[in-house]
């Protein structure tokens, strides 16, 4: 029997991401890993964004489901570049499928890439791809205990974005609750609380993440 230990698997991983991040830095290229639960509001975030940055920033999009293409065509009405990778399964992505995909988009200086990761809490906290970001999409509907019950992945982010701050009034959420988990947990990670269908405190969010290029 051959066994093979997960800590050479994530090794691997983190020697390519190495790879992946010093290939996009080089280029100019500023990359974030979007990561949150099935539902968050990810891809409906990065339209926002996306509609915010026209005309201001080159944005590129490295899209990641277990099957099918709908988000990325998402991204593609929005005319902006994007490769689709289909996990066939896997609960995440890595740097492997990072560094193909990168292979499929022009890097320029200047650009934004925003890589959204598999709908997830667990298996994504655990793999770098080379970004020179994570966040966590973390919507009102999920609870605000989410910090507390997930706190691997918190542990590890540049800043938490609560989503669907539109339904405060109508769902159990406490903003201040989540703030003093995460804080207690990664105090140097900001809190953003958005509303991509209202465009309120997107701006503040694309200025914070802008404001990374080239640090």
């Amino acid at each position: 029997m051959k066994i093979v230990a997960a800590s050479k698997i994530l090794k691997a991983n983190d020697a390519l991401a190495a790879e992946n991040r010093q290939k996009l830095t080089e280029a100019g290229v500023l990359a974030v890993n979007w990561m949150g639960s099935p539902g968050s509001g990810k891809t409906t975030l990065l339209e926002a964004l996306a509609r915010y940055w026209q005309g201001r920033r080159k944005v590129a999009v490295i899209q990641g489901d277990l099957a099918g293409s709908l988000d990325a065509q998402r991204m593609e009405a929005l005319g902006l570049p994007v490769v689709q990778i289909n996990t066939d399964g896997a609960c995440h992505l890595d740097a492997n499928m990072v560094a193909q995909a990168l292979a499929g988009l022009r890097l320029e200086p200047g650009r934004l890439l925003m890589i959204e990761n598999v709908g997830n809490l667990v298996c994504t906290a655990n793999f770098d791809l080379g970004e020179h970001l994570r966040l966590v999409v973390l919507s009102v509907p999920e609870g605000d205990d989410k910090v507390v019950k997930y706190p691997a992945i918190f542990q590890t982010i540049h800043a938490l974005v609560i989503s669907k701050t539109d339904l405060l009034e109508q769902v159990k959420f406490h903003i201040d609750r989540v703030g003093t988990d995460l804080h207690r947990l990664n105090p140097r990670a900001p809190l953003f609380c958005v509303s991509a269908l209202q465009e309120k405190g997107i701006a503040e969010l694309a200025e914070w993440i802008e404001a990374h290029q080239g640090g």
